[in-house]
């Protein structure tokens, strides 16, 4: 079933590359008591992933900062290896976006985003969305219709809405 407002987030762990090798990171203490944006996308190093989601909340930060919100997340169904280097080769990380690797799309699924799109060799990948939770709890969800673009997931959206 999928996410919508008023729901609060599920339990999940993401995987991030730590300074040992990758590591568990679990979503629930990065909610707690915190508005945090978490946007989701199909996967690093895609066409309109790096040309324009991506990108859209790099220019959205210091906006969405100021209206209050702690963090803002990007998830997306590939390994930690893979988001550490898309978040190094786009600036993201020194920018502030939190990047996490939903490896095994067991929080995708979970919220209900998951697609599969063979032709594109896209297994379990996540719909493109952006949404706010407040200490948990979904209080704005944007999930883009169509699978080109990014309009209403775009971090110019979201700070439009804040």
């Amino acid at each position: 079933m999928q996410v919508s407002i008023g729901d609060r987030l599920p339990e999940a762990r993401f995987l991030v590359i730590g300074e040992t090798g990758p590591q568990e990171v679990a979503l629930a203490p990065l909610l707690a008591g915190r508005k945090v944006v978490i946007f989701g996308l199909p996967g690093a190093f895609t066409r309109t992933c790096s040309s324009a989601h991506l990108p859209s909340f790099m220019r959205a930060l210091p906006g969405l900062t100021a209206k209050g919100i702690d963090e803002v997340i990007c998830v997306a169904v590939n390994d930690p290896f893979v988001m550490q280097a898309w978040g190094d080769a786009t600036g993201a990380t020194s920018a502030g976006i939190t990047l996490l690797a939903d490896a095994g799309a067991e929080f995708t699924k979970a919220i209900g985003m998951a697609f599969t799109a063979p032709p594109a060799g896209f297994y379990d990948r996540s719909m493109r969305y952006a949404l706010m939770a407040e200490d948990g709890v979904v209080s704005v969800l944007n999930i883009e219709e169509k699978r080109v673009g990014c309009e209403i997931s775009s971090g110019e959206a979201m700070l439009a809405q804040l």
